[in-house]
């Protein structure tokens, strides 16, 4: 069997050569066992797991080369969506039979191929938020991607182990990948579900299974072409199991058509208002007019009769001390809008003495709701900080690091998921990339039960890239996966609207010249979804479920094909 003739455990990267090629007593077979003998030699898989890899090692990397092209190909920012469907095919076929630790290594090379090519403005950011010079910023790009293919890795190595004991590899694969996306840590969380961003029937799984679910059934396809390729090299058929996970774009597409209509039925009963946005278009280093701009911007959308206005996050370019900030926030801001408004801001809170790493203040990245009259009444201050840009990590513990990267900020994390109050409805905040985190997002809706998502961004650090339409893409799925509308407003775009399905009705680019508003109407809903109420609970399961099935073997009597 494959998990006695190909450990993981012996150490070694390929199965032994070395090993007998007779049995005690194989002289004493009959002529009938002899045949049959010599048929099973053939050159076969036994079982599931093929006991050498399918490909020689330069057909495999040349495997993985493919891959890397077409998986980011086919994802948001590209959108070549049809190529997501078998975009990991070749690197299926370039890891089956293959050990686990050469597994791990393609599926890194693979992991940082795909984020070298998918996030190749990762150096410019770096250059914006850093400050260090540009082939510093290269060197740390790459740095970056060789961490985000450890998620490939992951995946690769974890695949190999469970196929490698005799499960099924169609679902070892498939569990490796959800795994892979549940638990690896990155920078910039990215699902490959996002893949189906402009195809919303293909996007309605989501609440029952999160983006995770997505991914699985743009993936199958590609599990199922692999098996339909791979078997013939065998000489054998395929594994009709595994074919048949390519239905899964099939159920899902009728499963969204379904779906699609129950929530826009339930949309159009729903209470609905007009919504105003403000993309002030500020520059990152001269920001001396934005709170001008986007004060007088807001009385227009004010004359025409909106009914909530959004800006992006720190708008408002100054920070207020924590003690009297309402009033200073009041008196200075909301009190000359007349329209009730989210406001994009930094607080500070004084720190009488000096703390050990020489702060004098602790700065929040802030959203405020303020009323027609311009009276505040609650606040949310951002939870997930970004690298480099709101914080340089070790930074604490070593200050001079922020002396060599002077772009980066010295912020704090917030606390709180309780909603901003907008009369009898409950709005849940997010500011910059907390919207692409699924889990966090589950907190905000689970803790805050709002009847509107709003997002406040600032992606004017990566200019004109693929970068904000790649967020936007990420962001869309919380919109589904809790049934609710989001007022999603950027600096620089892009801004949207997103609807529960998916949809982006009202939807501004890329602009960094020229401010905008926006208005669009949303309504205020509360769905029930399978995965607002079990979050990722079921894919933790799948997770301990296949750490279990990499060190177990599978029983022989359940292995047959």
């Amino acid at each position: 069997m494959g998990d006695e003739r190909n450990d993981a455990d012996s150490g070694e990267d390929e199965p032994r050569d070395d090993a007998p090629t007779s049995e005690p007593g194989a002289d004493e077979r009959t002529p009938e066992a002899k045949k049959g003998k010599a048929a099973s030699s053939k050159k076969a898989p036994p079982e599931d797991w093929a006991p050498h890899p399918i490909v020689s090692p330069t057909a495999a990397w040349g495997l993985v080369a493919l891959s890397v092209v077409l998986c980011p190909l086919g994802f948001a920012g590209f959108d070549i969506w049809p190529l997501a469907f078998i975009a990991w095919t070749p690197l299926i076929l370039a890891l089956r039979g293959q050990t686990p630790k050469r597994a791990l290594r393609l599926g890194w090379v693979a992991g940082f191929g795909m984020t070298m090519i998918g996030f190749s403005w990762l150096t410019s950011m770096l250059e914006e938020f850093s400050g260090f010079p540009q082939w510093a910023c290269i060197g740390m790009a790459a740095i970056v991607c060789i961490q985000k293919g450890g998620r490939i890795a992951l995946m690769g190595w974890l695949y190999a182990r469970m196929a490698q004991r005799g499960w099924h590899v169609g679902l070892s694969f498939m569990g490796a990948f959800a795994v892979s996306e549940l638990v690896y840590p990155l920078l910039f969380p990215w699902y490959y579900g996002a893949s189906m961003h402009t195809l919303p029937v293909m996007m309605q799984t989501a609440d029952l299974g999160g983006p995770i679910l997505v991914s699985l059934v743009v993936v199958a396809s590609s599990v199922a072409l692999a098996e339909l390729l791979e078997r013939p090299v065998f000489g054998l058929k395929p594994d009709r199991r595994t074919l048949a996970l390519a239905i899964a774009p099939v159920v899902a597409l009728a499963y969204g058509f379904v779906r699609m209509g129950q929530v826009e039925s339930a949309m159009a009963e729903a209470e609905s208002l007009k919504v105003g946005m403000v993309q002030g278009a500020s520059p990152l280093k001269k920001r001396t007019n934005a709170l001008r701009v986007h004060i007088d911007k807001t009385k227009e959308l004010a004359q025409e009769g909106v009914g909530l206005v959004v800006w992006s996050e720190a708008a408002a370019s100054r920070s207020f001390d924590e003690k009297g900030y309402e009033a200073a926030v009041e008196r200075r801001i909301t009190r000359h809008l007349k329209v009730p408004t989210i406001v994009g801001t930094v607080v500070y809170e004084r720190i009488p003495n000096p703390d050990p790493k020489g702060r004098r203040a602790r700065f929040f990245n802030t959203a405020l709701i303020a009323d027609d009259k311009g009276k505040i009444h609650g606040r949310y201050d951002k939870q997930y900080l970004l690298m480099f840009g709101e914080y340089l990590p070790f930074g604490d513990d070593f200050p001079v690091l922020y002396e060599w990267s002077p772009n980066s900020g010295a912020f704090s994390k917030g606390t709180s998921f309780k909603p901003l109050p907008f009369g009898e409805h409950r709005l849940s905040t997010m500011i910059c990339y907390e919207d692409i985190i699924p889990g966090f997002v589950s907190k905000l809706v689970s803790e805050g039960d709002p009847d509107l998502l709003v997002n406040m961004t600032n992606d004017a650090w990566f200019g004109d890239t693929k970068e904000p339409w790649q967020h936007l893409a990420l962001a869309k799925f919380r919109s589904v996966e809790h049934r609710l509308f989001m007022v999603r407003v950027t600096n620089t775009g892009v801004s949207a609207i997103i609807d529960p399905v998916g949809r982006t009705p009202v939807i501004e680019g890329v602009d960094m010249a020229e401010p905008k508003t926006m208005t669009g109407e949303v309504r205020f809903l509360s769905l029930f979804s399978v995965y607002k109420k079990l979050g990722d609970v079921p894919w933790w399961l799948v997770t301990a479920a296949c750490v279990l099935a990499a060190f177990i073997p599978r029983r022989k009597k359940l292995r047959a094909s």
